[in-house]
């Protein structure tokens, strides 16, 4: 095969019919610049919105022409013309979200935030919430949507690297900590550390053994239990997992910065590495580049213009409303997920108990 020719997959599939009305309960940042923007460019429809503070609402509306502001998400779930609900508020409110939303029966989607609760079993009560009522629910899990990601499993999946050996990550950012968080314990793994762990799970599966380590970040003044945080995924065919989120990465003033995310997957015959758009005050495309012996002697670079912010966000919705629509389970599940934050519990567990923790400790039933 020449190489040119690989299909990377990395565009969503989206659905037939375009013009769901989308009920949007929240109006923060990534509202406005990544939900909105990737709706709008792809064509979805934004029929509704509101917001804990309602002047944020008023601009998002009237930069994106949407036709609804509502004062109270209550309000916003008793219009009966509303379809998909998007839920993009803090991870502690969205478990009172589900449990009103389910009772209107005109919702048919609702697709959650990541993290999809702030612990295993308040997550559990949302899938079972919605499971019980007959709705999809879908959670905004981006970073498998990101083209460098979703590139990599295409060649992966393909065979172009072989017998897997070893995953990494490596994450050198500064993550704007949001109010909300002040109030929690957890902050690194369960927030940010939450779209690595779940990007190992897409690529690789569920792992048998978690190892996890962390230290407080010392820019980070309020209480925290993980600041800078490793942890090792193992799987019972040997290959190895492990990310480094470190959220000490500049000095300040009188050091230069060095901001990235970087990932890389070597098999036995070849090997893959990228670095995820993110860390930049301008657009960036994700990259990948990989080199395998089926194209030897070569190192293979595709080309894009999308960027994880904002375009992974019409995967997730996309997702979503295919499900919706086809009365499937979508591919970003509140089932699947809740293996995601399994995960998360089980790095807690052992930055908790000082030991390896295997999965199957974590008990995911409903």
């Amino acid at each position: 095969m020449n190489p040119e020719a690989i299909n990377y997959n990395i565009e969503p599939i989206l659905p037939k019919r375009m013009d769901y009305r989308i009920g949007i309960i929240g109006a923060g940042a990534i509202v406005r610049n990544c939900h909105l923007k990737a709706y709008r460019d792809v064509g979805f429809n934004p029929y509704a919105i509101t917001s804990l503070h309602g002047v944020t609402a008023r601009q998002a509306a009237e930069q994106y022409q949407i036709p609804h502001v509502y004062d109270t998400w209550q309000d916003l779930i008793k219009d009966t013309d509303v379809e998909i609900l998007d839920i993009a508020l803090p991870p502690d409110l969205q478990v009172h979200v589900v449990r009103e939303a389910v009772k209107h029966k005109h919702i048919k989607g609702i697709l959650c935030q990541k993290p999809l609760a702030m612990n295993l079993d308040e997550a559990k009560e949302i899938v079972k919430l919605c499971k019980d009522a007959g709705i999809k629910l879908g959670v905004n899990a981006n970073m498998r949507y990101d083209q460098s990601i979703r590139a990599l499993k295409t060649i992966m999946d393909a065979g172009y690297l072989g017998d897997l050996v070893l995953a990494t990550i490596e994450m050198r950012a500064i993550p704007h900590w949001q109010a909300f968080l002040e109030k929690y314990d957890h902050i690194e793994i369960l927030n940010m550390g939450i779209h690595h762990i779940d990007t190992f799970r897409y690529l690789l599966g569920n792992p048998e053994k978690i190892t996890a380590l962390t230290r407080k970040d010392p820019r980070t003044k309020f209480h925290h239990i993980d600041g800078i945080s490793q942890y090792t995924f193992q799987y019972e065919n040997g290959v190895m997992a492990t990310s480094l989120d470190d959220v000490w990465a500049w000095q300040g003033e009188g050091t230069e910065k060095d901001f990235y995310i970087k990932w890389r997957v070597e098999g036995l015959d070849g090997m893959a590495q990228g670095y995820i758009g993110w860390c930049y005050d301008e657009k960036t495309p994700s990259t990948l580049e990989f080199t395998s012996k089926k194209f030897p002697n070569q190192w293979i670079r595709p080309k894009w213009e999308t960027a994880w912010f904002p375009d992974a966000f019409r995967g997730t919705m996309a997702q979503l409303l295919r499900a919706v629509e086809e009365d499937t389970t979508p591919e970003i599940s509140g089932e699947d997920y809740l293996y995601t934050m399994a995960a998360v519990e089980a790095c807690y567990k052992s930055i908790e108990e000082g030991r390896t923790v295997r999965l199957s400790e974590i008990d995911v039933s409903l």
